[in-house]
């Protein structure tokens, strides 16, 4: 009958503490696997993680970080270039959307706005739907006699 002074732990389930300082027959005498001498071997002793042995710190090895990054408020686009949207008027679509961008694989992210960039050139007349563009692509929209849609204007 199973009683509360009759409940032990299975076998193996527990693991005895090493018991060190105990002489030299328990293999953990002399020294109580401290070593020999040193910081580390008496008691209190105590050297932090990160002390190298009094050579020159890691930090204080690496140069010096200079500026400041402001990734936590940066503002990330889907960014399309003049020379994609080149591919896809070749192809015969004349109304680019962000649809039109996923379904040819030039855009991945569905929740982040698109931004046209001015790399390459533009030669098709295209309506285009972005949500901003840079100068330089709105300025080569203008000259291939395309239209480009912006919600929001941002310029580079």
């Amino acid at each position: 009958m199973l009683t509360t002074n009759t409940i032990s732990p299975n076998s193996g389930s527990k693991k005895s503490s090493k018991r060190v300082g105990r002489w030299n027959g328990s293999g953990k005498g002399t020294f109580s696997g401290r070593g020999m001498n040193g910081q580390n071997s008496r008691s209190g002793g105590w050297v932090p993680d990160w002390f190298e042995g009094g050579q020159t710190p890691l930090f204080r090895r690496m140069p010096k970080m200079r500026g400041f990054s402001n990734a936590r408020f940066k503002k990330h686009f889907n960014v399309v270039n003049l020379s994609q949207i080149e591919t896809i008027a070749k192809s015969g679509v004349t109304d680019i959307t962000l649809e039109t961008l996923i379904k040819h694989n030039i855009v991945s992210k569905k929740n982040l706005p698109v931004k046209l960039l001015g790399a390459g050139e533009l030669t098709s007349k295209v309506t285009l739907t972005v949500d901003s563009a840079s100068n330089s692509a709105q300025e080569a929209f203008k000259n291939a006699g395309g239209t480009l849609n912006l919600s929001t204007v941002e310029s580079e």
